[in-house]
């Protein structure tokens, strides 16, 4: 545990995956002096309060954001720049704001002309996360051997970022620093456009009219399941992604719909050699990542299986 909070007050708008996993960890660690959130519903709200893991649940973003020396917006990045003018004239001096979104372009646009000089932006991406959403989701551990990435726009206090770094890292998190332009683009061919081919396989198995519902389930091999797995993340959160990074998903999605097009003709051709190459590149990335430490190398993922009993 950390010898003394790096934040007296901190503030999370919004409590889901995120904002409940950061609340864990910061509680946890000793991170925070106080821990105050605050929920669009009232239900989720009451729920926090059940849980008992933030110091106070408040009823409005503006009583959230009051004295905190750290704001941390935890909500879909459609929702930022509103939020940002309701809480703009609530800020404390030298507090330092922040999000989660998984854009930073549009964060940057939409938030910071609302922002009063008198406070430090730095947008932040914690790469992590899984299918689950709500209050219940979160947990502790979820940043640990993850990268968070923080775009702090240009002239922004090193101070300050060196502050939120300090936060990220003594959850667990590796923690780089890049331009917003730069971590949409990396983050289009990583994260959103897996997504997008996620959504669009399942949606495709859906409607075709030779494979019933119950096909579909009961046959989804391991490829398909974990296709499923990630389709099933929230609506709303990558709703607002893919309108907020569209020019650089637009520009992966691009590239990808030419390489399927080389793949699809070296299929039709037989060219067996120029798929077996493909296949071998695409195998030694998944090597790197196992590598690296950024999943297990464990067959299937690591998951159990049951034991097969004798008759």
């Amino acid at each position: 545990m950390s010898s003394a909070p790096h934040f007296q007050r901190v503030a999370l708008i919004g409590f889901g995956l995120i904002g409940g996993s950061i609340a864990r960890a910061a509680k946890l660690q000793g991170l925070a002096g106080e821990i105050v959130t605050t929920a669009r519903s009232e239900k989720t709200r009451a729920r926090v309060m059940e849980l008992g893991i933030v110091d106070q649940v408040v009823a409005t973003n503006a009583d959230a954001v009051k004295d905190a020396d750290l704001v941390i917006l935890c909500i879909p990045v459609g929702a930022c720049g509103p939020v940002a003018l309701e809480i703009a004239a609530h800020l404390k001096p030298g507090a330092i704001v922040s999000d989660v979104g998984s854009v930073k372009g549009a964060i940057v646009r939409d938030m910071a002309p609302h922002l009063p000089n008198t406070v430090h932006f730095v947008p932040a991406h914690p790469v992590a996360g899984t299918e689950h959403s709500g209050p219940d989701s979160g947990f502790a551990e979820l940043f640990i051997n993850r990268w968070c990435i923080l775009t702090p726009p240009e002239g922004v206090d090193a101070d300050a970022t060196d502050r939120l770094r300090a936060f990220w890292a003594a959850m667990g998190a590796k923690v780089e620093v890049m331009t917003p332009d730069h971590h949409d683009l990396v983050l289009a061919i990583t994260s959103h456009l897996p997504h997008l081919i996620a959504y669009t396989i399942v949606g495709t198995a859906d409607e075709l009219a030779q494979v019933t519902e119950s096909e579909v389930i009961k046959f989804s091999a391991g490829g398909f399941r974990d296709f499923t797995r990630i389709a099933a993340s929230d609506p709303t959160m990558w709703r607002d992604v893919f309108l907020a990074n569209k020019d650089a998903v637009l520009e992966m999605l691009g590239t990808f719909t030419e390489d399927l097009s080389k793949l699809t003709r070296a299929i039709r051709r037989g060219d067996g050699e120029a798929l077996f190459d493909h296949f071998t590149r695409t195998r030694a990335i998944r090597r790197g990542i196992v590598e690296i430490g950024q999943d297990s190398a464990a067959a299937d993922f690591g998951r159990q299986h049951g034991a097969l009993r004798k008759p």
